[in-house]
This record gives C-alpha cells, sequence and structure tokens, in this order.
C-alpha cells in the first residue's frame, strides 16, 4: 500500500459492456444492505435487530428478480421499517460529503490537480442530483489549480458554494504538517489561504480542517484564533499507538491560553461510506456522549480523491430517523459545529499539545527536505524585512509583494503533511527541492535588491554591508570575502535590524574587547578550546569529555561520559517506514567508536579556534566535524558532514549532561513547552522521540545545557541524556530517502541561571539567521543603522513586512511575541517615519480599539506569557 508506484505498468482492457442502470433494483439492493446492517449490528439481544432481520426475509419471499412488477411489495416492507422512527434523544449524527485528497505522497503535485478535477467533477454531479448534500473541501493550493486549470469546473465549485451546498473549509493554503513549520509560516498558512477563500468564495472560513496530520502544537489555538477561527476538525489521534485520546468532543487551550472547541469525529475516519457499523460505531465509540448528543460523520473516497457516491447519499437519505438507529441527517460543518456549541457547558477541557503517539520518525525522515524547509523559512524572513525597510526609506523602492507571495506559496506547498515530514515517493521530494531551489534563487536576488536600495546615496567607500535581521544587536565573528575568492575573519558588531560597514583590511583586527580563543592539543591527541566563557575538551576521537562554564567553573558533562557521542540504532518499524520509529529501536543502541589519532587543530586560535576529525560509522557510511569556538561566543559549534548509505539505521548524537530535572524544555512555535524526562506513566513514555525546532534545554535550579541546531527537529531528552535525531534510511515509500551527503550544524551551549536569562533564545535564533554581508552596489554607508529594537529580552520581534492590502502599500506589519513565558510591558523603538500605529489581527484586520500612541519614536506594547502580537505601522511618504 506504501510502494511508490510503478511507472511502467501496463494495464489490458480485455472487455467493456453498455449496461442499463435499474434504479428501483438498486434501491432495493440498499434497502436489503441497510437491514442486513441493522440485524448485525444491533445484535441478538435487541428486538429491532430481529425486526430488521424479519422484514429483510419477508423483501426476499415477496420479491420474484424476473418479476419487476413484484419489487414495489419489497420496497413497501423496507419503507415501513425506516417509517418507524425514534424518540428525542436519538444522538445526531452530521454527515458531510468530503473527500481527503492528499496534495502530494505516492503521487507527485501534478497528478494531484487531475485528482482535484475527476472526484469534484463527480462531487458537482452529485450537488446537482441531490439538492440537501453538502460537500465539504479544503486546501485552497487545489482549488487554484482547479481555477487554473479547469475554469468551468471552478465556476461551478463557486455556483454551489453560493447555494450553500458547496462549502470551503480549512482556511489554509495546504492541509500542513501541525509540528514542523514554524509559526510565521502557519500564520502564512491561514493569511494566504482565508485571503483566497474569501476572494473566490465570498467569505473566511471559521472551521480549521487538518483531519491527517501527524501532531497539533500547543500554539495552533492562538493562531486560529487571531485568524478568525474558533473550531477545529481533525481524527488523526485515533491513530494513537499507546493511549487513546480521551475525549472526540473537547476544549483545546493552547500555550498562551487561547481556546477553540474541537471536533474527533468519532467512526474515526474521514473515508466512511454510509453503512449502518458506521453510523452505530459513531455513537458506541463516542468518548463524550454524555455531554454532547452530536457527531460528525464524514463520507466518501479519500486520500487519493473519489468523494462521496450516490450510493453513500442513498444510504445515508434512508437511514434518517430509523428507530433504533441515531439520526441521521445531511449536513454542514457550520450545522454541526452550532449543535456543539449549543451542548458545550459541560464539555472538558485539554490543555497545550495534542501529540500523535504514531509516525514520530517524520521529524527526522528526508533531512534534505527539513532542512531546506529551514533555510527558506530565513530567506524569506529576511527578504521581507529588507524590503521593508527600504520601502521605508526609499521613494523608488518598489516592495515585491507578487513575487512573494508566489515564493511563499511554493513554501506552504512543501509543508503538506506528507511532504515536509518526508512520507513521499521519490518523484515528490524532487520535485520539493526544485521548488526549494526557486525560493533560494529568487530570494537572494531579492535580497541584493532590497540591500542596494537600502542603502543608496549614503556617503562613504564602496563595501560591503554587514546586515543583521535580528532585533538585538550583535558581535560575532564573520568571514568576509578577499580578492581571488579567500576569506579572512572579523569581528563585527550590528546594531539590532540594521546594519554596519565592513571593516576595512586595515581595521580586521583591532584590539580585542574579550579573551581571545585559544587551542591547545595535548601529546595524548586530545584538544582544548577556550575563549574564557566556556572550555571545551575533545579525546583524541572527538567526543567531548568536558565542558565548563569559565566563570563558575562548572562541569557540564556528566562525570564518566562522553559528550558528541555518536549512536547508531536499528530502524524497522511494523509497517509505517518513513513514518514511524518504534520504542524498541532504543534497544539496539550501538555507540560509534572513532579512533584515536583522527583529531587535528584546524583555525589556531584568536577570533576562533577549531578542531576536526573524521569518523567511520559503518563500512558505507562515514562523517566529518570540524568544532568551532568563536570568541566572546557562549556556544560551541559542531560543523557536521555525513556520506550516509544506509538500510534502516537511525543516526543520533547524545550529550549526557551533569543535571538533574524531570522535565525537558523544546521549544515550539512562538515559544516552548515542558515534556518529561522519565517514562513513569504509558503517556510519558510515548513520549520517546518527539520534535523541536531550535533548541532544546535541560536545566536545574541554576544551571543548564541547551543544545541547539540549524534545521533538525527530532529530539529526545531521557534522564539527563540530550539526543539529537540526526538521519534515518527508510525504504518505503522512497528508497532513496536520506542516501547520500549532509550538511547540518549544532550547537552546545552551558548556561548560569535559567535558559531565558542566559539568552539560549537569542543564541539559537542567530545560529538560524547568520549575518548578511551583501554588496553595497555604489557607497556602502559610512555609519551604523538599526530600524528596530525591542527593550525586553523576553519579546521577539519576529516579523517585518508589507501589508496585504494593496491600498495599505505603505503600511508594514510586525509581529511579536512573549518568549519567556512572562507577564511583560515593553518599549519597541523604530527610527523610520511612522505616522501611525494600530493593533491587528493575525489577517492584518484592524483593532477597532488597537491604536497605539507613538511619541519619541517608541511605542508601550504589554504581553502575556506566550502571547503573539501584530500590529500595522503607517508610514510617512518617503522624502523625494
Amino acid at each position: 500500500m506504501i510502494a511508490a508506484p510503478d511507472p511502467e505498468k501496463m494495464f489490458q482492457l480485455s472487455q467493456a459492456k453498455l449496461a442499463v442502470f435499474h434504479r428501483d433494483v438498486h434501491k432495493l439492493l440498499v434497502d436489503l444492505e441497510l437491514l442486513l446492517g441493522v440485524a448485525k449490528g444491533l445484535g441478538e439481544d435487541n428486538q429491532r435487530s430481529f425486526q430488521a432481520l424479519y422484514t429483510a426475509n419477508q423483501m426476499v419471499n415477496v420479491c420474484d428478480p424476473a418479476q419487476p412488477e413484484t419489487y414495489s411489495a419489497a420496497k413497501a416492507l423496507a419503507s415501513k421499517f425506516f417509517g418507524q422512527h425514534g424518540g428525542e434523544s436519538q444522538h445526531t449524527i452530521h454527515a458531510m460529503g468530503h473527500c481527503h485528497i492528499d496534495t502530494a505522497w505516492l503521487w507527485p503535485f501534478k497528478e494531484t490537480v487531475r485528482k482535484c478535477a475527476r472526484s469534484w467533477s463527480t462531487t458537482v454531479r452529485l450537488m446537482e442530483q441531490n439538492t440537501e448534500f453538502v460537500f465539504a473541501c479544503s486546501q485552497a493550493q487545489q482549488l487554484e489549480w482547479v481555477k487554473s486549470h479547469y475554469p468551468g469546473l471552478h465556476a461551478r465549485l463557486q455556483e454551489f458554494a453560493c447555494r450553500g451546498q458547496f462549502v470551503p473549509v480549512g482556511g489554509t493554503w495546504v492541509e500542513m504538517d501541525g509540528n514542523l513549520p514554524s509559526g510565521e509560516s502557519m500564520v502564512r498558512q491561514f493569511l494566504q489561504g482565508q485571503n483566497f477563500f474569501l476572494q473566490e468564495f465570498g467569505k473566511m472560513c471559521s472551521e480549521f480542517w487538518l483531519p491527517d496530520t501527524f501532531g497539533y502544537s500547543a500554539q495552533l489555538p492562538q493562531i486560529m484564533r487571531g485568524c478568525g477561527i474558533r473550531r477545529f476538525l481533525t481524527q488523526k489521534l485515533s491513530w494513537n499507538l499507546v493511549n487513546s485520546f480521551p475525549h472526540h468532543t473537547f476544549f483545546w487551550e493552547g500555550l498562551d491560553g487561547s481556546r477553540v472547541l474541537v471536533h474527533f469525529p468519532p467512526g474515526d475516519s474521514y473515508g466512511m461510506q454510509g453503512s449502518v457499523g458506521e453510523v452505530l460505531k459513531t455513537v458506541t465509540n463516542n468518548r463524550d456522549k454524555g455531554r454532547t448528543n452530536h457527531s460528525g460523520f464524514l463520507f466518501g473516497f479519500g486520500d487519493g480523491g473519489g468523494g462521496p457516491t450516490q450510493t453513500m447519499l442513498d444510504r445515508l437519505k434512508r437511514l434518517g430517523n430509523t428507530d433504533g438507529l441515531p439520526r441521521v441527517q445531511l449536513s454542514s460543518p457550520g450545522q454541526l459545529f452550532t449543535a456543539l456549541e449549543k451542548d458545550s457547558v459541560q464539555l472538558c477541557t485539554w490543555v497545550g499539545e495534542l501529540f500523535l503517539e504514531l509516525h514520530n520518525g517524520t521529524y527526522t525522515t528526508h533531512a534534505q527536505l527539513k532542512k531546506r524547509n529551514r533555510e527558506c523559512e530565513q530567506i524569506l524572513h529576511d527578504v521581507e524585512l529588507l524590503s521593508s525597510l527600504a520601502l521605508a526609506r526609499s521613494a523608488q523602492f518598489l516592495y515585491p509583494a507578487a513575487q512573494l507571495q508566489h515564493l511563499w506559496r511554493l513554501l506552504l506547498l512543501n509543508q503538506f503533511h506528507d511532504v515536509l515530514t518526508g512520507s513521499c515517493i521519490q518523484l515528490v521530494a524532487e520535485d520539493a527541492m526544485s521548488y526549494y531551489d526557486d525560493i533560494r534563487s529568487h530570494g537572494n536576488m531579492l535580497l541584493s535588491a532590497a540591500a542596494a536600495a537600502l542603502c543608496a546615496g549614503e556617503p562613504g567607500p564602496e563595501g560591503l554591508l554587514i546586515i543583521n535581521t535580528l532585533p538585538w544587536k550583535r558581535t560575532e565573528v564573520l568571514a568576509l570575502p578577499k580578492p581571488g575568492g579567500a576569506h579572512s575573519l572579523a569581528l563585527v558588531t550590528v546594531p539590532s535590524i540594521g546594519y554596519a560597514p565592513a571593516p576595512t583590511p586595515t581595521s580586521l583586527q583591532p584590539l580585542l574587547p574579550q579573551q581571545p580563543v585559544f587551542v591547545v592539543q595535548e601529546t595524548d591527541g586530545s584538544v582544548t578550546l577556550d575563549n574564557g566563557i566556556i572550555r571545551v575538551r575533545l579525546d583524541p576521537t572527538g567526543c567531548l569529555t568536558s565542558l565548563v562554564l569559565v566563570a563558575s567553573g562548572r562541569e557540564a558533562i556528566a562525570e564518566g561520559a562522553l559528550g558528541n557521542q555518536f549512536v547508531l540504532f536499528d530502524d524497522v518499524p511494523l509497517y509505517w517506514d518513513a513514518w514511524d520509529v518504534m520504542d524498541y529501536h532504543l534497544e539496539t543502541r550501538k555507540p560509534v567508536r572513532g579512533q584515536a589519532g583522527t583529531l587535528a587543530v584546524g583555525t589556531e586560535g584568536g577570533l576562533r579556534g577549531s578542531a576536526w576529525f573524521l569518523l567511520q560509522i559503518s563500512p558505507s557510511s562515514r562523517l566529518s566535524q570540524e568544532v568551532v569556538l568563536d570568541i566572546g561566543c557562549p556556544y560551541v559549534r559542531f560543523h557536521t558532514e555525513v556520506e550516509w548509505h544506509e538500510a534502516h539505521k537511525f543516526l543520533k548524537v547524545e550529550f549526557p549532561a551533569r543535571v538533574r530535572s524531570s522535565q525537558a524544555t523544546y521549544e515550539i512555535q512562538f515559544g516552548h513547552l515542558q515534556r518529561p524526562t522519565h517514562y513513569n506513566t504509558s503517556w510519558d513514555w510515548a513520549r520517546y522521540e518527539v520534535w523541536a525546532h531550535r533548541w532544546i534545554d535541560l536545566s536545574e535550579c541554576d544551571f543548564g545545557l541547551a543544545l541547539l541546531n540549524n534545521c533538525k527537529y527530532g529530539a529526545s531528552v531521557r534522564g539527563n541524556v540530550l539526543s539529537l535525531s540526526l538521519l534515518r534510511a527508510p525504504k518505503a515509500p522512497d528508497v532513496t530517502a536520506d542516501i547520500g551527503h549532509h550538511e547540518f550544524t549544532y550547537a552546545l551551549m552551558p548556561h548560569k541561571g535559567s535558559f531565558q536569562e542566559a539568552g539560549v533564545i537569542h543564541a539559537a535564533y542567530n545560529l538560524n539567521f547568520p549575518l548578511l554581508a551583501l554588496p553595497a552596489p555604489g557607497p556602502a554607508p559610512a555609519t551604523t543603522w538599526s530600524a528596530f529594537s525591542v527593550s525586553s529580552p523576553a519579546v521577539v520581534l519576529e516579523t517585518i513586512k508589507q501589508a496585504e492590502k494593496s491600498h495599505e502599500h505603505r503600511t508594514l506589519v510586525l509581529r511579536l511575541y512573549e518568549a519567556h513565558g512572562s507577564h511583560v510591558d515593553c518599549w519597541l523603538y523604530t527610527s523610520l517615519p511612522v505616522r501611525e500605529a494600530i493593533l491587528c489581527d493575525l489577517l492584518e484586520q484592524r483593532d477597532p480599539t488597537g491604536h497605539l500612541s507613538l511619541g519619541d519614536n517608541r511605542l508601550k506594547l504589554t504581553f502575556s506569557p506566550f502571547q503573539v502580537r501584530s500590529l500595522l505601522l503607517v508610514l510617512q511618504p518617503p522624502p523625494h
């Protein structure tokens, strides 16, 4: 079922027949099938079960297939049974047509275009013939494809949307993965999706619709609410391998306290076919049937498309209001959630992430897709930020809104839940990589254009512009290009969201404000790197034997243990190869031992010190790594290159910490959360492999150890061991997944106090958003300049972009979030010519009470823990 398709597969047509459809015969067969379902489903202890069985028996007795005139008597018997109604307390099932189409999976994107056309053409015909039939359709990207390739079909869908039969749902560009996209990417899924639905169908979606993704971030409720959505439908947690999720209808409370109403259709499927068994399961399986008397029921062939059929509709209409069964009504998502909201007083609340206890290999599979996703998120962040600054400072600069929308839509497409996760065929991965190439090449061109406009007209010598796209001042070592292709190291200081001229060759080595980096290789082959902040000791094989916080003398590596220890596991899932890593893989741990004598000094100290080594992972796979420590840097970096040629193996790197804590902290979208480091309960040990974004941290009262990364997502902390998942080697559905060359960087940061006070969050941003050295065409500015800064280290200015609405073309959108988990007041400072400042939601709609007072080039903002806030800054016209 999960094998890649065979492109050479041939089919032979041996016979084709013309046939006449006898609708009366078809209806009789449906009645007999339903009666048999009632007899079986209600069981021998139920009187209604026997009534169904005897009705079917009588129908067989009176009906002669050779004499059509006998059909009406048989039909009358069935009608009498189905016409006997239930009471007022019946559970109501809201049956909604649906056709879940994976935007890419075991087929490429271009095949999905055709799947949409075929499936929705069928749906249009059914809506014509069944005026009460309502079809829920998600994913703006698929509708955009149909609009481009099949405009006539798109017009028909718009027509049925006006009648209320075709209902766009979800509000997102695609049904994205719920774990790996950044917070800003998730916002853009809704921004692009909701704007498309509004433009094409006249209104935005009121339900988030994500039936088939592999877990749900704790920040999704806040993002939904900020995009005008208070309702959420999914069913994937029914796939949990260990624990049964305790609810089907409940309130979900996110990281910041935002709440949304959630419904899992209790039949645990988005591809029902209208059978009696499915209808009965929907009621018996519903874990909240004492609290609410309504359930959703999604019917239609899915995954590869197809959608509902007339037979499914016939079954559901016939069941209607039949004694002994729940009431079945053809309904819409709006009707379902309105009914649930009326019953919501007694509903329970689930707080925090909705973690799927399955498919946790998808945090690591197809590492290149994940690396390029992170890179492209960073490129688009930088392009928008620089383009916004150029817009504010230059009357001639045109913000590249159309190009950015195109690039964002490519990135959002690749965040579909079977693409970014790596659970797709090779054809899809190749398409996705080409889209990433497009984003990178076009993004770099837009970066250069914005940088040129930003410094146009500034006095100063020609040269490089060093740009900082993060909202805090940074002093870092940078490799600057020299004539002839060589590079020289320089220590540069760049203000918050601003630029500085590159140091000239004569000023490359000023008097160092901090202790330089010392590099010492001992006679036994071990190497010590020391920058006065941390001291790193590597054994002759490249393992970390000591990591000391110099000021306190505190050791971060557990006594007698080795850090930077690569470990290899057997990785043979039960079924879903690219998707799953099972708990039993942990029983096969094999440390990869290096050879003494392979460790050598690289850069010898001063601004930077490094050591490097080679490691043979297996007869067919090898690794090289440079361990780098820069002046003034609180973390040590591990630049890693791997030639990976394995089958069903899992490579991780471990750091045993001299820290004791029952909770570890993991970064997620716009914040962080804690997960247990122990296996006390089944809910705890089901999290043996989890996801994080740029950092994880294990801390006790006044000390901790953080593990940062630039492109990895799979991680775990068990006991005192921090583990980062690096590479897998599944063979289905893509036999080539992860095979080949990989480059990635992770870093280790010991810290005094809490990770918040120590600046772990800022450090992880710095690792992921390197300073930009861009050529200034014409004179580069002679002075530093800063556009924005924030007074509190707890508040991150995440995004600066132009407002989406065309009439607000000189209006910027700023998105900030509280990152520490605290209530905080802060000042936002700007040097831009701002005329007006207004709070807005994530869809950039103004808050009528959100006007902010602007004085002395600063605004006061108030945040609660993990709150995301957006504001519109209306710029004054630039001087000509």
